[in-house]
């Protein structure tokens, strides 16, 4: 695959460069200089939010630091988490005096260096709490709904925890927000074809050329079946009727739906997905409280696409709907 770059170890570090340098509210910062936060730092008696991960996934994670979402995030090189430096720094910078939610994926090196990072942190007076993302159904089962991976579904807690820190709330309430839209979310997604990371020298995994792959990861994780490509409304068909059937508990039927591109995927033929979500929602009795479409959160040039669904009540509808603006999202 043909990747426009320098040398492959600088992949990062000069994505990073030209990510703040196209962004004036965003600045690059720490020893580590893995971490991006807002210009002109944390607000001071504002409730932090800290994320990280790895890149290749753009917009997630780095391009959604700004008003109403994150304070700021760590980053590590392609499909890898931070590292425990860039973690600490990243609660540092969003620590505006009323302590800092760590909201990120649930992936077991991001989980190890986060809670270590909160743990020596305590020295220095910053109180943290954890949220993880565990939207994608694909990755586990009901019963073992902890054990999930965090994907597309986590820039909805992103903007509903931000909401509500933005709004003034403590440290405990936006820990509930951020834990009550997780708790709301499910994902599933359709890999057409791979991506290839800057510095392997193969594709991630394989797919025939009349291959598909529902449920696979935002790394290649193996997901639920491979078969030949089937028409979209049929794949939608499917997607949704594992969404429903897995919702939460006294589910309502009002959802934002998130219909997300995971790289290579044309805006035209989300377009088409999307068409079918709506009308599937409606012959079902769900209304569609606020329709997102586009690259919200990727994998590299993978071809494929992931729908969410967020079971909205009153509250999360409103915090969802609050102002916010980052380089890649704005709500007016």
């Amino acid at each position: 695959m043909k990747k426009f770059m320098n040398r492959p170890a600088d992949y990062v570090d000069e994505m990073l460069d030209g990510l703040v340098a196209a962004h004036p509210s965003l600045e690059r910062c720490g020893a580590s200089r893995r971490v991006i936060r807002r210009a002109g730092g944390a607000r001071p008696g504002k409730v932090g939010i800290a994320s990280g991960g790895g890149s290749g996934h753009l917009p997630l994670f780095t391009g959604y630091v700004g008003h109403g979402l994150l304070d700021s995030c760590s980053i590590g090189n392609v499909f890898e988490g931070p590292n425990l430096e860039s973690c600490m720094e990243a609660i540092q910078f969003a620590d505006g005096g009323r302590g800092v939610l760590c909201l990120y994926g649930n992936y077991g090196g991001d989980r190890m260096n986060f809670d270590m990072a909160g743990e020596m942190l305590e020295a220095e007076g910053i109180v943290t709490r954890t949220v993880l993302g565990t939207d994608d159904i694909a990755s586990a089962g009901p019963d073992e709904a902890a054990k999930r991976r965090g994907v597309a579904g986590l820039i909805l807690a992103y903007k509903t925890a931000g909401a509500a820190a933005e709004a003034g709330a403590d440290l405990d309430d936006v820990t509930r927000i951020a834990a009550k839209t997780v708790a709301a979310t499910r994902t599933i997604g359709v890999a057409l074809a791979p991506c290839q990371v800057p510095t392997a020298s193969a594709p991630t995994f394989s797919l025939g050329p009349d291959e598909i792959e529902m449920g696979m990861g935002i790394h290649g994780e193996p997901g639920i079946w491979r078969d030949r490509l089937k028409p979209a409304d049929a794949l939608v068909d499917e997607m949704l009727e594992r969404l429903i059937a897995d919702a939460p508990a006294g589910a309502s039927d009002r959802v934002v739906v998130l219909v997300n591109g995971l790289g290579a995927t044309p805006l035209e033929e989300l377009f088409i997905l999307y068409r079918r979500v709506a009308s599937g929602l409606g012959e079902r009795g769900i209304s569609v409280a606020r329709p997102l479409v586009g690259a919200f959160v990727t994998s590299m040039e993978m071809a494929g696409a992931s729908i969410s669904l967020c079971f909205v009540d009153d509250e999360l509808e409103r915090l969802i709907g609050a102002p916010a603006s980052c380089p890649f999202w704005i709500v007016p």
